[in-house]
């Protein structure tokens, strides 16, 4: 399936459910909570929202609001080591089951998922 398929195939409704369902998570990990402190989860919540809204074939809310995702300089100033690299992608992976996307719609969110917090390792052997 082509990925900017994506948004076709599951809407805002499947991003909100998709993303609603990971940042449930955040504030009791031990590992990506501390990251969020003093930070607005919901504020977290809706970039990440808009950011994967276009990069899979939505609307521009995202750049039209924040310009270039600049995804390596935003993430700088958290400490992204393979570990936390790793409980993301654990962490993203849980609510698939609670998202019921369809499987053509999984498997490249799946992929951009892994190549890309891969790609923000900025701490550790990965820089």
């Amino acid at each position: 399936m082509e990925e900017y398929n994506v948004y076709s195939m599951i809407g805002e409704e499947g991003f909100e459910r998709l993303i609603a369902a990971f940042y449930k998570q955040i504030p009791q990990d031990e590992i990506l909570g501390p990251m969020y402190t003093g930070r607005k989860l919901a504020d977290a919540e809706q970039r990440l929202r808009d950011f994967l809204v276009v990069r899979f074939g939505g609307p521009a809310r995202y750049l039209e609001q924040r310009g270039h995702p600049r995804l390596r300089m935003r993430h700088n100033p958290f400490p992204i080591d393979q570990t936390a690299r790793d409980r993301w992608i654990q962490l993203m992976h849980n609510p698939f089951q609670k998202a019921q996307l369809p499987a053509d719609a999984e498997e490249p969110l799946r992929s951009f998922f892994a190549s890309t917090s891969t790609f923000l390792i900025n701490r550790g052997e990965q820089q």
